[in-house]
């Protein structure tokens, strides 16, 4: 039995992989400010490492996420939307692939339901039944997941921020009517790791070992209450195909706090245990 869990992890931990491989075979503008505008104050480092809390005493939020490839000359952008709980650490996205090079419209929106160590994913794998899902095992995925489903997940992004190294306070600026403080820096995913809750200290563990490199630039952008409403991170990763070093934009911006997010994971008898094609 323990030998066909492992299977099926491994099977499902490919399917994942093909999500963003399938669609290949910048840093936000700020004026640069003086810290002394910061009306906060405090060390910027702290702030950001803070952020993460702040999310959780917030409960919940609607959350919209791109996260953007280049290689090879290409340019693919894979976009989500959905709601995250920030305290049950459950959130549920509709990703959308990229056309293809032809101009044709890509496959069906792909449901994904993010928990602690799990991706579940429909309209994923050819010969997935429609109502049935795929589940991927993500502390066992080597950028434990930050990349690999196509979208980061919210709470995760967050808590790369506690382990930033350094955080420079960059100036005022306005997203969706809201002012917000922007702070850019550089996190290490293994301290990242050490001080991340329980939920997602293995799978930030596995990235920080994973990628070419663990350490992550951010930009961060902070509401008066310490709230997230945009961070982008640029990571690093091998490709394995090519044994390339390949630069991910992953973007996450969070809005609407306290909307309603009930996110349900699927029960056993909706996950999928027969064979995934490859496409």
């Amino acid at each position: 039995m323990a030998e066909r869990q492992q299977h099926r992890r491994m099977r499902g931990a490919g399917v994942a992989v093909g999500l963003l491989c399938v669609c290949l075979a910048g840093s936000g503008c700020a004026q640069s400010g003086a810290a002394a505008e910061d009306a906060r104050g405090g060390d910027p480092v702290d702030l950001v490492r803070e952020a993460a809390d702040a999310l959780v005493d917030a409960r919940s939020s609607r959350a919209r996420t791109s996260m953007e490839m280049a290689t090879g000359g290409t340019r693919v952008t894979i976009r989500g939307e959905g709601v995250y709980d920030f305290g049950r650490q459950l959130g549920r996205l509709k990703v959308r692939l990229p056309q293809d090079p032809a101009g044709t419209a890509g496959q069906r929106p792909i449901t994904e339901l993010l928990a602690p160590g799990a991706l579940f994913m429909k309209n994923r794998g050819a010969g997935v039944p429609a109502d049935k899902w795929v589940r991927v095992e993500t502390r066992s995925l080597t950028d434990g997941n930050l990349v690999t489903g196509g979208a980061t997940d919210p709470y995760a992004a967050a808590e790369v921020l506690r382990g930033a190294r350094t955080a420079t306070y960059v100036g005022r600026e306005e997203i969706s009517g809201t002012r917000v403080r922007h702070y850019r820096g550089t996190a290490d995913l293994g301290a990242a790791a050490r001080r991340a809750s329980d939920g997602n200290a293995r799978a930030l563990a596995a990235a920080a070992k994973g990628f070419a490199t663990d350490q992550v630039p951010f930009d961060v952008y902070l509401d008066d209450k310490g709230l997230v409403r945009k961070v982008r991170h640029r990571f690093s990763f091998v490709n394995g195909q090519h044994r390339s070093a390949v630069d991910v934009t992953s973007t996450t911006a969070l809005y609407d706090f306290g909307a309603p997010a009930d996110v349900r994971l699927p029960d056993d008898d909706d996950i999928y245990a027969g064979q995934i094609a490859e496409e």
